[in-house]
This record gives structure tokens, sequence and C-alpha cells, in this order.
């Protein structure tokens, strides 16, 4: 996985002025509408010398700007840069044809996983296996339906029947991820407990719950491949 150095760099100047409690209220302050250097100081109980240092920290990091009053030109208003706290989200993985969803039988997480990207997200969505099963186990199909997702009870794959260049391939399973290299390498790579060790309802909501808090995370930061006009299966 590529990392932007230069981003990183100016991410990690962004935290480390947020880092500190009194410009962490600043900001929130900042969040709710533009307020002058001496509003802040009296609002958050703070000396306006103090408030100036951490003005100028805010600044530097990008996370504040200045503007001049309109009307008492002598008068300065703080106003945040909500484009600074966005760049606090990694970068987008561009170029994603699908994600494809992989662990080693296709019977459990990598076919829940598959349903919740397709509820949730945009991009097209499938799942594969290492070693695929014959059907998909029948807890994994009756914790799909009680979230409101069906489904297909023998419908697992092969990851070398699925798996295309420009698919972005997420393990959910350790020995998918340690197992697979060259094509099919996955580029990301989440450590799922398997539900079917101990085969028990709780245990598959345990990793249904899982998939759909990473899901949540990491579909707003995939850019897809296809104009949005266009469709793939």
């Amino acid at each position: 996985m590529t990392i932007e150095l230069a981003s990183l760099s100016g991410r990690a100047r962004i935290h480390a002025a947020l880092g500190d409690p009194a410009r962490l209220a600043i900001v929130d302050a900042l969040t709710l509408g533009d307020a002058s250097p001496g509003e802040i100081a009296h609002d958050l109980d703070m000396p306006t010398n103090l408030i100036a240092h951490h003005v100028k920290v805010l600044t530097e990091a990008g996370l504040v700007a200045r503007d001049r009053s309109e009307g008492d030109r002598r008068r300065t208003y703080l106003r945040l840069r909500p484009e600074a706290l966005a760049a606090l989200t990694p970068a987008p993985l561009a170029g994603v044809g699908r994600v494809v969803f992989v662990c080693t039988r296709n019977s459990a997480r990598s076919q829940l996983a598959a349903a919740l990207w397709s509820d949730r997200a945009h991009t097209p969505s499938a799942s594969a296996g290492t070693k695929p099963a014959e059907r998909v186990h029948p807890r994994a199909v009756a914790v799909a339906q009680r979230h409101g997702l069906t489904l297909n009870p023998v419908g697992t794959s092969h990851v070398a029947d699925i798996v295309r260049d420009d698919d972005l391939v997420i393990a959910v399973c350790d020995n998918a991820h340690e197992e697979l290299a060259g094509p099919v390498r996955p580029r990301l790579h989440w450590s799922v407990p398997d539900p079917v060790r101990l085969d028990t309802d709780d245990a598959f909501e345990t990793a249904f719950a899982d998939l759909a808090a990473r899901i949540e995370r990491v579909a707003p930061v995939i850019t897809p491949a296809m104009s949005s006009g266009e469709h793939r299966d």
C-alpha cells in the first residue's frame, strides 16, 4: 500500500496542532461560527496572549484563517478551514473496479462482507475463497437474513475464477492473507476471527458487526475506476 509522505507530514502537523486541549477547544468553537480572538478568549476564559499563541499554531497548521472585519477594520475574525480537517482522512483508494472479499472457504466472512458492501457502498463487490466450500454456512445465511441481506446458499467460488486485474482484493481472514500471492495478493487485510470455529449465533453476529464497522470506514475512501453511468456485474 503506497502512502504519500508529503501528505502524511501535513496530516501529522494538523494532528500535532490539535493535540493541545486549548487548541482543540478553539477549533470546536470555530466549527460553529467565526469569532475574534477576543471573543474566543472570553468564551473559553483564557488569557488573550495564550489565545494568540494557540491561534498562531493553528494558523501555521492550516486549520484557521484570519479575515479582516468589513465593519471595524481594526478587528480580525478567525474562521475554521474545514478542508484541513478533511485532510485528516486517509488518501482515496483510486481506480477500483470491484471490491472482492476473500477468505478460505468462502462460506461466511467473505460472503457477509460482500453482501454488506453491496448494501452500503456504490462499488460492485464479489467474494471468493482459496479452498471454497460446497455451500455457504447456514449461520451466515441466517445472520444475513436477520439484518435484511440475502446470501445464495450455494454461491461459493474460487479466487482464480473471480479476481480481475482492477479488483481491490480484501482478505477477511488470516489464512487467505498469508496464502495468496501474485496477481491476487490482497491489498488490504482484515483479521476477522472465524465464526465457524465457535459455530454459534453470537460468533456470527460478532463477525457481522466487525465487518460492518470496517466497511463503514473503508467505503468512503474508495474511488471507482468506472464512470458513474457504467454498470458492471
